[in-house]
């Protein structure tokens, strides 16, 4: 097999994993138990181009959005929602947790992962909470209200953290068990 098939093999096994995992958000689980940040960390890991390691994980985040607004919750919209209120937010954190992962994942180990996946939560922990402060009209703006919220937040902290190890073991764990069963998605030139 041509070194490009092999590439091209093992970007289709990354994003079809990443995929899988996106719309894995519309089963059933328990609020903040989410795939975001092992995709995030997954697709930096193993997307050996940078664009190419924040677009498709990126894109399978929006396009899962897209059927849990249109679909699951379209009774609470009268519209199409292409992007939904406050969405920047998360996004942004799911582009810090990338680059987290572009930084801590250059060599994959156990405690690389462990230590990524527990940043990660953190990082949308921190965002996500002051995005809903700033945002918002729940919490005062100001220190009190900014220390209300991210207290609020620390009961959902550990799904995050749970979904995220899940998420992160699942994703680098199959993709380890494809690449011993498949062994052309083993390319010398590409990141571990």
């Amino acid at each position: 097999m041509a070194e490009n098939e092999k590439i091209y093999l093992r970007f289709g096994v990354v994003a079809l994993l990443v995929l899988l995992a996106a719309f894995s958000r519309i089963l059933p689980h328990p609020p903040n138990f989410s795939p975001i940040g092992g995709i995030a960390l997954f697709g930096a890991a193993r997307f050996s181009r940078r664009l190419v390691a924040v677009v498709v994980p990126f894109t399978s985040l929006w396009l899962s959005d897209l059927v849990i607004n249109n679909v699951m919750y379209a009774s609470y919209f009268d519209h199409f929602v292409w992007f939904y209120q406050g969405f920047y937010w998360t996004y942004g954190a799911f582009l810090l947790i990338v680059l987290l992962g572009r930084i801590t994942l250059k060599k994959t180990s156990p405690s690389s992962l462990l230590i990524s996946s527990v940043l990660a939560s953190v990082i949308f922990f921190l965002v996500s909470n002051f995005g809903v402060w700033a945002s918002g009209t729940i919490y005062p703006k100001n220190l009190n209200g900014i220390l209300a919220c991210y207290t609020a937040g620390i009961p959902f902290f550990q799904n995050t953290l749970a979904g995220d190890l899940t998420y992160t073991v699942a994703l680098f764990g199959l993709f380890a068990l494809a690449r011993r069963r498949i062994p052309r998605l083993q390319i010398q030139a590409a990141r571990p």
